[in-house]
């Protein structure tokens, strides 16, 4: 095992610059873990662009790679064995407080960094704090007791797990977050990784209609989500989308509406709005809109509408999202686009923002690949 581990560090607002720790002593309730994918999603653009702290952190919080080293302690609590493949979410809970009881783990104070300037979750903290290897943008990885692992299932590369995070969110936005379930019809806006995933968990889950809506630059991704199951998609710079969406309804209106927009203004809320049915419909939106003076709060109450919020994922979520990853039912392996080294994470960050030209969904870091 060698000496030194090396990992790409954010040292500011969009730089990133690679450097060499030492490799972190294990004791017996921690492992190492040697990254074999770590997945790039927007949430990596945001934090990359303007970062939270001026603290240099290895980012990458999809993390798929094989327990390297490990001590008896974390072995036995974890379930898992020296040489497995694992996904490792990147919260990282106390496992005492009410929130960690209720298996509730992300919520957890230990591991929110929006409040908690001692946090701990992967690919947002220090590499200052003990351990240093809080990233999957590195060749290896620290895994203190408290980690959360899942045993990666049989016939699962390692690239095609590192679509887990999306995944899995989609299954927990959709399923709990929205109630998607049988002969549900769902509005999904925007076709990236998160709304691709969604439409996805809505098919497994028996929806009867799902729409999925995007922009002129997106009917490739438009024809994707019509591979993974959509019924219908609507480009909304074509198409006047509330129209269509009663059009394709009777005129009913949908269930449950899925926003998966984040950053494109106010307009996806006010549609989402419109476009539920009469009462009782359910909106989940990730509420990356800082100020909305004008949100139609009286026509929200009028009918009945629960707003939710899309907000990370549960233990059982990763689970069937890995589950589904091994059933082969879906061609997800269309959603991982574009790889690179771990030289190359600025380039990587920047494709995923639009600002190469490349049309990626979701990108996978590649630690150990050579040199471009």
């Amino acid at each position: 095992m060698p000496d030194q581990v090396l990992a790409a560090v954010r040292t500011g607002p969009g730089v990133t610059e690679l450097r060499e720790f030492p490799m972190p002593e294990i004791d017996e309730d921690s492992a190492l873990l040697e990254v074999e994918v770590a997945g790039i999603c927007g949430t990596d653009v945001k934090m990359y662009a303007k970062p939270p702290s001026t603290s240099p952190v290895i980012m990458g919080h999809e993390n798929v790679g094989v327990i390297s080293h490990a001590g008896r302690g974390f072995t036995e609590r974890k379930g898992v064995r020296e040489g497995d493949r694992v996904f490792v979410e990147h919260y990282v809970g106390c496992f005492h407080c009410e929130w960690c009881h209720a298996g509730e783990y992300r919520h957890c104070e230990l591991t929110d960094w929006r409040t908690n300037p001692d946090a701990r979750r992967y690919g947002y903290t220090s590499a200052d704090n003990p351990g240093r290897l809080w990233g999957g943008f590195s060749q290896y990885m620290y895994l203190p007791w408290n980690a959360v692992v899942h045993k990666v299932p049989e016939g699962v590369s390692a690239e095609l797990a590192g679509l887990v995070t999306p995944l899995s969110n989609g299954i927990e936005w959709a399923l709990n977050a929205g109630k998607v379930g049988y002969a549900s019809t769902v509005l999904i806006q925007g076709p990236g990784q998160q709304g691709l995933s969604q439409v996805v968990a809505s098919k497994q889950a028996g929806a009867s209609l799902i729409i999925v809506t995007g922009t002129a630059r997106d009917a490739a991704r438009l024809d994707l989500a019509k591979g993974l199951g959509a019924d219908a998609v609507i480009d909304v710079q074509r198409e006047d989308p509330l129209a269509r969406v009663l059009e394709l309804t009777g005129g009913r209106g949908v269930d449950t509406v899925l926003d998966c927009t984040a950053g494109a203004g106010t307009a996806p809320v006010l549609l989402g709005i419109d476009a539920l049915k009469r009462r009782e419909g359910i909106m989940v939106t990730q509420g990356e809109v800082a100020a909305f003076p004008d949100f139609p709060l009286k026509k929200l109450t009028e009918k009945s509408i629960t707003l939710a919020s899309a907000r990370g994922h549960g233990f059982r979520a990763v689970e069937l999202a890995l589950e589904q990853l091994a059933s082969g039912r879906f061609p997800l392996d269309r959603l991982a686009t574009h790889s690179f080294g771990l030289d190359q994470v600025d380039h990587a960050i920047r494709a995923l923002a639009g600002e190469t030209g490349e049309d990626a969904i979701h990108i996978s870091l590649l630690p150990w690949k050579e040199k471009a």
